[in-house]
């Protein structure tokens, strides 16, 4: 900033210059001297080097000041500047604030001042101070919320209250939902707008008398002294209905809901570092649940979490070292009408690092979450491809199914990778089927629809898994083109005592046949469904434990192609 130049002293700052600089020298706040009637203002020189501004004496400070102000601010600041040149009393003036520093960064400044007046009454001089509250560990920089420092030294507090009177409490700790996306779609300018918008929607609905924390990231925290259950719920209920309403910023609409987790001092912990590792847990936990919920702390969840926690590493190691731990394991298809094998649904297995096989259920939505479902579902084409070209060398027309999540078909370059690995082992796209997993919700069927009709145009088919539970339904059916619907287990296992389950399998069934799509039915377990489903169903192909567990790739060939061979 170009430097102005050398502005006289009023005789009003002249009187009092001997003070400013004795007291400029005695604290690192900056001080800041105005002659209101001459519109003249002395600075304290660290204002100067700090903030690149012209020089310790200025003529209208505002010209100066105003343009460093954050334009989220500028409007109320100026309000603030217009109120102190109005002035026609004494009064005090508080105010805070983003400045822009000379490094280009905003910084959070507290002003503290207050207006002064002459012999006769009328508004002469307004004096005070500025400190950098980020710089004494106080304030958030984006929300200007009290900070994660602030938030421990007041749990301590609250420990101690508990420790001197007995009385506990809670601590809730909020994690906004899906913010990334937020950033990812738009940019970090407006993810710490939302930030701000959404520190005012929660301050506003929570009881005056406590006070909105901003921790690391997109979290938020509020200590609630003598708050049980209920107390804790309608806080949770109050901020869940606040965030329901979509925000506007900038023409940009946005829709941010909160996940919360609660502990109640003292019984999950004594300690604020534990309170907070359980705070944070629970929060966690109420995300994986479904996010938009309030969980409260329970020992066993924790240790649950902790385990998830643990396997999380595990899994990373194995995808690290080449997938080790993985297999596959197999679960014959027959056809309806014959009873012989056409093919097998590859299921994946691991074991940890113990040697202790893993449910599927545990460790499949871990890979989901961390995106290593991305390499690991390569490892699974690849391995399946292999074994299938073994066994089509004994049925030629065996074809092999493969699970692919909503994932994985966000990942572009699987389509490469599949081409290039059936062509590795020179094996027919039509010996592969690709089933749509329902794990994840499908955000955008017509970019769904778009990767799996290049898929088919290789010659691979496309299954749609688990019809009829989750998000499939009728409606995904409208929207993804597909080969083959596997209609679950769920209608299946009522299907003799229920005539609906009955009448809604042989119309799922003849509507897919009529637009030409076939139907494999899973979960069958007994021989009456079977013949149910094959004689008056008119299903397609079968899987369940009727004809097959889900084998080993030794046990599969011994129990299912060892005839065959012969």
């Amino acid at each position: 900033m170009k430097k102005n130049n050398r502005i006289p002293l009023s005789p009003c700052l002249k009187r009092f210059k001997f003070y400013f600089d004795l007291l400029k020298k005695t604290t690192n706040d900056y001080l800041f001297f105005t002659d209101i009637q001459e519109n003249i203002v002395m600075v304290s020189p660290n204002l100067v080097q700090d903030f690149d501004l012209p020089g310790e004496v200025m003529e209208n400070f505002d010209q100066y000041w105003g343009p460093l102000v954050h334009p989220e601010e500028r409007e109320e600041y100026a309000a603030l500047a217009h109120n102190l040149e109005a002035a026609q009393c004494v009064f005090e003036h508080a105010a805070e604030y983003r400045v822009k520093s000379r490094k280009g960064e905003y910084v959070w400044i507290r002003c503290r001042g207050r207006v002064g007046a002459d012999r006769e009454g009328r508004p002469s001089m307004f004096v005070g101070m500025m400190s950098r509250m980020a710089q004494r560990n106080q304030a958030d920089e984006i929300t200007g919320l009290l900070n994660k420092y602030q938030f421990e030294h007041a749990v301590k507090l609250a420990l101690a209250e508990y420790r001197a009177t007995g009385d506990g409490g809670a601590i809730m700790v909020f994690g906004l939902d899906n913010f990334k996306i937020v950033n990812e779609t738009y940019n970090r300018l407006l993810g710490d707008q939302v930030l701000k918008r959404v520190a005012r929607v929660i301050a506003n609905v929570l009881p005056p008398a406590l006070t909105l924390f901003k921790l690391d990231g997109d979290e938020f925290a509020v200590i609630y002294p003598g708050a049980g259950e209920k107390e804790v719920g309608e806080i949770f209920a109050s901020v869940q209905s606040a965030l329901s309403r979509p925000q506007d910023i900038d023409g940009h609409q946005y829709f941010c809901t909160a996940s919360c987790g609660t502990v109640f001092y003292p019984t999950a912990g004594k300690d604020y570092l534990v309170l907070h590792k359980h705070a944070e847990a629970t929060m966690d936990i109420a995300k994986r649940e479904g996010k938009n919920r309030n969980v409260l702390f329970s020992k066993e969840e924790y240790n649950r979490w902790v385990r998830s926690i643990s396997m999380r590493d595990s899994l990373w190691e194995s995808v690290e070292n080449g997938c080790t731990g993985f297999s596959l394991f197999f679960q014959p298809q027959v056809s309806a009408v014959e009873q012989k094998i056409i093919g097998a649904e590859a299921l994946l297995r691991w074991k940890n690092p113990k040697g202790r096989m893993v449910a599927p259920m545990e460790f499949i939505p871990i890979l989901e979450e961390t995106k290593l479902i991305i390499p690991v579902g390569k490892w699974i084409f690849a391995e399946a491809v292999r074994v299938c070209k073994r066994w089509r060398e004994v049925i030629p027309e065996f074809r092999v199914s493969i699970n692919m999540s909503y994932e994985q078909v966000k990942d572009l370059s699987f389509k490469k990778f599949v081409a290039d690995c059936l062509q590795r082992y020179e094996m027919p796209p039509e010996a592969i089927i690709l089933e749509l997993t329902e794990s994840k919700i499908v955000a955008d069927w017509s970019f769904v629809n778009k990767q799996f009709d290049e898929f088919r145009q290789q010659g691979l088919a496309i299954a749609m898994d688990d019809f009829g539970t989750g998000y499939s339904s009728l409606a995904s059916l409208k929207y993804l083109s597909c080969d083959i619907v596997k209609i679950d287990r769920e209608f299946v296992k009522k299907i003799l005592e229920n005539d609906f389950d009955r009448r809604l399998v042989k119309y799922v069934v003849s509507l897919c046949h009529s637009i030409g799509i076939k139907c494999c039915i899973e979960g069958v377990e007994e021989l009456a469904e079977y013949e149910l489903l094959t004689k008056e169903c008119q299903a397609d192909s079968i899987q369940g434990y009727l004809f097959g567990h889900p084998e080993s790739v030794e046990n599969f060939e011994e129990k299912f192609l060892h005839m065959e061979k012969n």
